[in-house]
């Protein structure tokens, strides 16, 4: 399992966040999911195949709860890039959904041994798969069956069609992307400003889950500094903001950019006999082994 995987997984986990991605990108923003009405799924399916138990992996899955009645079985598949099997895909884990589903309709007759329906078997619910596409390329094929599948014309009529919902997250609107209310806002509001302005400008909304959030980003933009924010940046009990932990991060560079221009300087002046190490280290308020720690730092040999 990779480690963008795993990322989004663990923001995505949480019920307030999972609620958010579903109010907006099925429900246009209105607030008809409540987190409190979650409730966890197991993400994988089994079903047997030639006498075989094989497994189907979502990366998130939870049921819906609606007065008490579990009405739906929302999963999230993740992706980085295009896959022209998505519709199969996605048709192979909501079809297990549902024949797991007619298989608790019933139950082992103790007399007769044979298959019975229960009394008072629940209702069949229906089945969704978001996948949220992460990806700065634009998913223009491979969205339904029929996309992946040659079909004779004789035949169209007569083979069913499967669409995927795809959501494509650096593509969403300003104005989606504004509905948002969860940390999610600020992961979307990062794809969408860099595959628009190639650039991104933090956001002052505060963050709930914190570590999540900046592992994602992490992930997502290679740049370990993200982690290391989580160690440097954050007090417990602070308000947290990814606008004020990379003002923070913007205000260390520049006092390490400064810092290392000093040490350069007497550097260089050691270099030149201009002065010892002794005198270049009290100029600039260090001791020699602080100094000579510098100059390992920055690979820097005398």
């Amino acid at each position: 399992m990779g480690e963008k995987d795993l990322a989004q997984k663990t923001l995505e986990a949480y019920n307030d966040v999972f609620a958010d991605i579903v109010n907006v990108l099925l429900f246009d923003g209105k607030q008809l999911v409540q987190e409190n009405e979650l409730e966890q799924e197991s993400p994988d399916s089994i079903y047997k195949v030639d006498g075989k138990l094989h497994e189907l992996k979502r990366d998130v899955a939870k049921y819906w709860k609606h007065n008490n009645i579990r009405i739906a079985l929302v999963g999230l598949e993740n992706q980085i890039e295009t896959d022209k099997y998505m519709p199969i895909r996605v048709m192979s884990y909501d079809a297990t959904a549902y024949r797991q589903q007619l298989l608790n309709l019933y139950e082992t007759d103790p007399q007769t041994g044979k298959l019975v329906k229960k009394k008072n078997a629940s209702p069949i619910y229906p089945v969704v798969t978001m996948v949220l596409y992460f990806g700065n390329i634009p998913w223009k094929k491979y969205k339904t069956l029929l996309d992946i599948v040659e079909v004779p014309e004789e035949l169209k009529p007569y083979v069913s069609d499967y669409n995927t919902n795809i959501f494509e997250i650096a593509w969403l609107t300003d104005e989606q992307v504004d509905k948002f209310t969860s940390d999610f806002k600020i992961v979307a509001d990062y794809f969408v400003q860099v595959r628009k302005n190639k650039d991104y400008k933090p956001s002052q909304q505060k963050m709930k889950h914190v570590n999540e959030v900046l592992q994602l980003m992490a992930i997502f933009t290679n740049d370990n500094s993200f982690e290391e924010y989580q160690n440097q940046f954050i007090i417990k009990g602070e308000e947290i903001t990814m606008c004020g932990i990379l003002d923070k991060a913007e205000a260390r560079g520049e006092a390490r950019g400064e810092a290392r221009g000093k040490i350069s300087a007497v550097y260089n002046f050691i270099k030149q006999g201009l002065v010892t190490i002794e005198q270049a280290a009290k100029s600039i308020g260090l001791t020699k082994e602080q100094l000579l720690e510098n100059f390992k730092e920055y690979n820097l040999v005398l």
